[in-house]
């Protein structure tokens, strides 16, 4: 009985490990890190198979015990987590952003040509790249809510702070991420060639 659960168990790992890594990473900022994070939730995993009661749960089951043990280690670390975990606000924050109502249409719809391909890439690299740069509590509260899909009560409980306080960090990492993502896309010079002015006839 317990080869076959080990033979089920090693499977979905071997599934997920792609998914796992991923999130550990965006959760680490380290490849070193993420693979010790990884190693060390699929050996708690082992232990607590026996809580899971549902195999279709699985991933759901395992990306919860990942989140928490990097959140466990993460809290560790800070001798006072909510005095160093708030970010201060910067001086370009001022101004609410939206990449959205700079752009007038759908995000990732821009293009329809055979640079496609080759401009989603830029852009999944570029979004890598700023979600990486965000203070921490921005980060965690991208990744738990907008990658994980935890809800807000769920990355409250995560993270041990109210509702509006993860309400308050969605909206000041995206508009972090979204002012990132104009400024790259500025730099690469691919506003002007696909982008319509606000001063022309659409």
């Amino acid at each position: 009985m317990e080869a076959g659960l080990h033979h089920i168990f090693a499977e979905q790992v071997a599934r997920l490990a792609d998914r796992l890594y991923g999130t550990a990473l965006r959760l680490t900022r380290s490849s070193e890190d993420a693979e010790d994070l990884v190693a060390e939730t699929v050996a708690k995993a082992w232990t607590k198979l026996g809580e899971l009661r549902d195999l279709q749960s699985f991933e759901a089951w395992i990306q919860r015990i990942l989140t928490n043990t990097f959140m466990s280690e993460w809290r560790h670390r800070r001798a006072s987590p909510e005095v160093a975990m708030e970010p201060e606000t910067e001086r370009n924050e001022g101004e609410p952003f939206s990449l959205f109502e700079k752009l007038h249409r759908p995000f990732l719809l821009w293009w329809a040509t055979p640079e496609e391909e080759a401009i989603a890439k830029l852009l999944r690299e570029d979004i890598g790249r700023a979600l990486d740069a965000l203070p921490d509590a921005f980060r965690i509260a991208i990744v738990l809510v907008d990658i994980q899909e935890y809800s807000y009560a769920e990355a409250a409980e995560f993270l041990g702070v109210p509702i509006g306080t993860v309400r308050s960090r969605l909206a000041r990492a995206r508009a972090q991420l979204q002012r990132a993502l104009w400024q790259h896309a500025q730099d690469a010079g691919l506003l002007d060639r696909h982008i319509p002015r606000k001063d022309q006839n659409v």
